[in-house]
Order: structure tokens, then C-alpha cells, then sequence
């Protein structure tokens, strides 16, 4: 029997936010060994815990803030920490990931996992430390953006402390909220700010200096140090994010013909070096704002002559940008800090904008609506137009005008007026920057991604785009599904250990595995390793099917599939989807409509007495 020397404190805080009480609970091992933390264990205890079919936004949906048994030890990025729910923008698994020093501030008070169940009568906010569990008053606080909630809470409390909190479109129930923790740190896909809003709660206090145990110091010291000189040395981590941040990717992604365009309707941006890495460090950047213990430091504080704060990013310089058809770098950057402090997420926010943008100009909305459109503008909604987007994303953070229908993301929205084909999206979730038809690998990894249109899950276009850890021809089928299949194990491990997905860029399987070893005392190989990432990877599947998701569900939008760009370096590319589908469903152990097979199930140890989980 394995058992576990470090890297949790072992103890789990439910949270009832109908009468305000609490308990401690121990977790078994059995699932630590299984699931590790992060990711995993938050879809582990909410598959078990939540019935099928629940509202995600009625109290019966759970809130999971799960920390890793990294966090607190010092190792390269490790940082990160997951909150998981049903998701109501989705209908399936709901997950957001976050850096920052929360993770690490939450894990210090001497718990794993904190889960948040029921309603509270009013708005509260909860104060957690080592010795106490405190239900505060957050009356004063509802309505306040999250910069100004934060610092509230910090002077209410102890001026180090972590503050996870929404800001105005999570307590509206937007259902493209986030939830964010240091100004500008997102757990900011799949509506998670929605589900903490529709429980009163505006935000999570932490505060304590409880040291994780860990197994053997010298042991975690060599893995430590092994991290460190890998991610020091691999050129991505070593100097493109360092010195432009993510946005470095913008002129690679756009120069290769994949960088969506006018809503996918194009995959190059002749304007992209305007909204470049490149050009932020030039006019905007003040200082990196790494997260905690990261030596790659890719998260930029920017000033405008106007305002800072944290960003934009590359996948926001995008969706504010060059999908909605604009250049205008000074107001892609006030609209990315209008979205840290109305608690929205980026991608959803841009994409959805740039799906109205088509949708208006191919008169698609009724009168009423222009009419809305244009009592809040001032004109018709138009691509290009840097103030109506820049407008656009107040209006969606406060759930006022027509951004209350940019408050239901691209799918919604465009159904709503009967042309549903125009949100790009998958399962509900607005894609990132990564056009499948300029990066063919992409289009299996984000069809079949269990949180919805998410690139983070299984990033191909490291091998597709930066040759990283090696290249491979962007345009072949040939591979693709194994290789997504790879990634999305190795992934949902990476995601449960706490530390950030750029590690990939510089490690490998046996590093992570070494480097779970030394922490927790329990020896474990690469291929143990991705097993377990496969376990975590098949669960979520499982959830999204008791959901009512299936190989339907498994799809890019008509236009990825129909329609070829008619010029750039990705001309004359069309996704044929339905053969790379059949593959990787054989290659993950599914039937044709995938379902695990029982088979797969018994080998993953889910299956409950002799039956499947289901």
C-alpha cells in the first residue's frame, strides 16, 4: 500500500452558505493517489458529489476551490490552483485555472480544498485563516468592480492576504463572468463568476502561514533545481515570454494564416504588429508581475496615460482585436482592464462582441435591437468600430443594454436571433486565437475538449507553431489524434499538480513525474503519471456525458468545417473532422458516439462495483 508523506495537509472545508456553517473533512488517499489535487481531485469530488442534470445556477451546483501538492514548496510556477462547478455556460464540466498567489495564500491556512454549497440569504464574503472561519457582511461590497472590492477586503483584513472575488457580472449571472484574484488573474472560463455570484458570495479572504510537509527536502531541492535549469534554458521560457509576455505569440500565430480574423471569417490581421508583444513592451509595459515562485514571469503590469493594471494578453489582443477587426492598442488595453474589473472573461467577451459585430451587418437583429444598439452607441455595430467595442465590454460587465445579450455569450446570442451558425464556439465556450484550419492538430484538440472551445488543454500548436518540443507539419492529419490524446493526459496532470502549462515547454513527463515523487513520497513513473492524467481526462468525459453531451457535442462551428480562407498562408484549408473524430475515440478506448468502453473503465479504476460510474 502507497502512502503519501507530503504535499497535503489533508484536509478539506465544506462551506454551507444557506445557514453559514462549516466542517472539516478528512480526503482519502486512495483519491489523492488517483486524482492528485488541482483539477483532478475538484472533477473527482464534484462528479461524485453532484446529482446529474442540477441548474448551475440554483444552489444545488458546488463550488470547488482546489489547491496541489506543489503549492507552497517553491517549485518553478507552481502556483496555480482550479475551481471547478457545473458550468452554466456549457451545461457540462466547468473549470477555471488561475496563477497569482492565491492558490498558495489558501493552501497556507491549512486546507486542500474548500467546497461552497447552498445560497446565502444575503451578500457575504468569507474571511479563512488557520484558526477561524469568518462570514462577513458584503452588502457594501455588491456592485463594486474587483480592483475596488480587493482593496476593501485587504484593509478590512491583513493587507497580505489573497482575495478571490467577482465584480459585477458574476453577481448579475453573466454567464461569461469571472472570478479574479490579485486585479487580474482569471479563473475565467465557463462561467465560474456566475455560479459564485448566484450563491451571494462576492469573495474568498485567505490568510496563513501553515507549511505544507513534504517528504524528503533534498530530494525536492535536486527536482527543484532540475525545473529550474530546463525552464531556464528552453527559449520560450528563457526569453519570448519574459520580454513580451504571451503576446509574443501574436505575429507567429498571424504570420502561419491562423490567427482569426473579423469573427473566423479570415486568419490573417494585416494589422497585427499594432496589438503585438512587441509594441505593448514599447508603449505600454511598466514591470512583469510574476506569479508566485515563477522564474518565467510572463504576466506584464501596463499604463496607458489614462490607467494600469495587468495585461492584455495574447488570447485578448486577440479577441478584442483582430476578431472584432481593430487596432486601436489603447483601447484593446482599456477594454482588457474593463474586463479585470467587471470580472468578465476575455475570450468569451471579445468573441461575443465580434459575433454581434457580424451579426449587425448582415442584418440579422431585429428593429428593436438596433435600436438598442444604437442608444447605446450612438450608430450601428459595425467591425473596426474601437469605441463600440471598447463601450461594449462596460455595457457586458455591468448587464446593461445590449450588453446584457453579450452577458450570454456568442452561442446564445446568436441564436436568439435564429443564426446560431455565426458563434464560434464549441460546446457553448468561445474559441481562442488558434484557427484549426492554419493549425490542423488544433481542431481534434479543441472539438474534443471537455470544458468546451479551449486551447489550454491540449496545446498542439506547440509542435504545430513553435516547434516545441518538436515540429510537425501543421497542415497533416497523420498523428494528430494520438498526439492530442498525449496532451490532453499530460495536461489534466499538469493542471493537478498547480503548476502552469508553459513548464511544457521545457519539461518533460519524466520531470513532472520525478518531481510528484519527491514531494509526496510515493514513487511514481511517467507512465503512471499520464494514467492518471487519462483517469482525469475520461472522468470529465464522463460528467459532460451524464450531462447530456455526446459526439454532437464533439464539433467546430460550420464555418471551420464548410469554408476555406480564399487567401494567406493557411488558403484553401478545410477541417475534415469526422475521421480524425473516429481515430481518436479508437485511440482513447470509446465506442463511436464515445463512451468509454468498460474495458477502458476497468483499466482507469471507474468502474463502481463492476459497473460504470455513470
Amino acid at each position: 500500500m502507497k502512502t503519501i508523506k507530503g504535499g497535503y495537509h489533508n484536509k478539506l472545508l465544506r462551506i454551507n452558505l444557506t445557514d453559514h456553517s462549516y466542517k472539516t473533512e478528512e480526503i482519502p488517499e486512495e483519491i489523492l493517489l488517483k486524482y492528485i489535487g488541482g483539477r483532478g481531485l475538484g472533477v473527482k469530488l464534484l462528479f461524485d458529489e453532484l446529482p446529474a442534470k442540477v441548474d448551475p445556477l440554483s444552489p444545488e451546483n458546488k463550488l470547488l476551490f482546489v489547491t496541489a501538492p506543489l503549492h507552497g514548496s517553491n517549485a518553478a510556477t507552481a502556483s496555480r490552483f482550479s475551481v471547478v462547478c457545473k458550468s452554466p455556460l456549457t451545461g457540462g464540466i466547468g473549470e477555471g485555472n488561475s496563477g497569482g498567489h492565491f492558490g498558495v495564500d489558501f493552501k497556507n491556512t491549512g486546507y486542500d480544498v474548500l467546497i461552497l454549497e447552498g445560497k446565502s440569504e444575503n451578500p457575504c464574503y468569507i474571511f479563512l485563516t488557520e484558526e477561524s472561519v469568518e462570514f462577513k457582511d458584503g452588502q457594501k461590497l455588491w456592485g463594486k468592480t474587483t480592483d475596488v472590492t480587493t482593496d476593501i477586503l485587504l484593509e478590512e483584513t491583513d493587507p497580505k492576504a489573497g482575495v478571490a472575488c467577482i465584480g459585477p457580472a458574476g453577481e448579475k449571472g453573466s454567464l461569461i463572468s469571472s472570478i479574479v484574484n490579485e486585479k487580474g488573474h482569471h479563473s475565467g472560463r465557463t462561467g465560474v463568476g456566475a455560479v459564485m455570484g448566484s450563491k451571494n458570495l462576492k469573495a474568498i479572504v485567505v490568510s496563513g502561514s501553515k507549511n505544507t510537509p513534504y517528504n524528503d527536502e533534498e530530494t525536492l531541492k535536486d527536482a527543484k533545481k532540475k525545473w529550474q535549469t530546463f525552464i531556464g534554458e528552453a527559449p520560450l521560457t528563457k526569453n519570448a515570454l519574459k520580454e513580451y509576455g504571451t503576446p509574443a505569440l501574436v505575429n507567429t500565430i498571424n504570420d502561419r494564416g491562423g490567427f482569426p480574423t473579423k469573427n473566423f471569417q479570415e486568419g490573417y490581421f494585416a494589422n497585427a504588429e499594432s496589438i503585438s508583444g512587441e509594441t505593448i513592451k514599447e508603449l505600454y509595459y511598466v514591470r512583469s508581475q510574476p506569479c508566485k515562485a515563477c522564474p518565467i514571469g510572463c504576466a506584464h503590469l501596463t499604463r496607458t496615460p489614462e490607467r494600469e493594471g495587468k495585461g492584455p494578453e495574447f488570447e485578448t489582443v486577440w479577441s478584442l482585436g483582430a476578431a472584432c477587426f481593430i487596432h486601436d492598442l489603447e483601447k484593446i488595453t482599456h477594454a482588457n482592464y474593463n474586463c479585470n474589473e467587471y470580472g468578465i472573461d476575455t475570450i468569451s467577451t471579445g468573441s461575443t462582441i465580434a459575433c454581434a459585430m457580424e451579426l449587425s451587418e448582415k442584418g440579422y437583429f431585429d428593429e428593436e435591437t438596433y435600436e438598442l444598439i444604437r442608444k447605446d452607441l450612438g450608430r450601428d455595430l459595425k467591425f473596426g468600430d474601437a469605441d463600440a467595442m471598447l463601450k461594449l465590454t462596460e455595457l457586458a460587465g455591468k448587464c446593461e443594454g445590449f450588453g446584457k445579450l453579450i452577458a450570454m455569450g456568442s452561442l446564445r446570442l446568436a441564436q436568439k436571433f435564429g443564426h446560431p451558425e455565426l458563434a464560434m464556439h464549441v460546446k457553448g465556450l468561445e474559441l481562442p486565437a488558434y484557427d484549426p484550419r492554419g493549425f490542423y492538430g488544433m481542431s481534434i484538440s479543441l472539438s474534443t475538449s471537455n470544458r468546451g472551445g479551449c486551447h489550454l488543454k491540449a496545446y498542439l500548436v506547440s509542435t504545430e507553431a513553435l516547434s516545441t518540443p518538436f515540429e510537425i507539419d501543421r497542415f497533416s492529419e497523420e498523428g494528430k489524434p494520438g498526439l492530442a490524446k498525449l496532451y490532453q493526459d499530460l495536461i489534466a496532470t499538469i493542471d493537478s499538480m498547480g503548476v502552469c502549462i508553459f513548464t511544457s515547454f521545457a519539461l518533460n513527463p519524466t520531470h513532472y513525474a520525478n518531481m510528484m515523487s519527491a514531494v509526496t513520497g510515493v514513487k511514481i513513473d511517467s507512465k503512471e503519471l499520464l494514467k492518471i492524467g487519462e483517469r482525469i481526462w475520461n472522468l470529465e468525459k464522463l460528467f459532460n456525458l451524464r450531462e447530456g453531451l455526446t459526439r454532437k457535442d464533439d464539433t467546430l462551428p460550420p464555418r471551420l468545417l464548410n469554408e476555406a480562407f480564399e487567401s494567406g498562408h493557411s488558403k484553401g484549408i478545410k477541417i475534415n473532422l469526422e475521421p480524425l473524430l473516429d481515430k481518436y475515440y479508437a485511440i482513447r478506448g470509446w465506442n463511436n458516439e464515445g463512451f468509454p468502453s468498460e474495458e477502458k473503465l476497468k483499466e482507469l479504476g471507474l468502474l463502481k462495483e463492476g459497473k460504470s460510474i455513470l
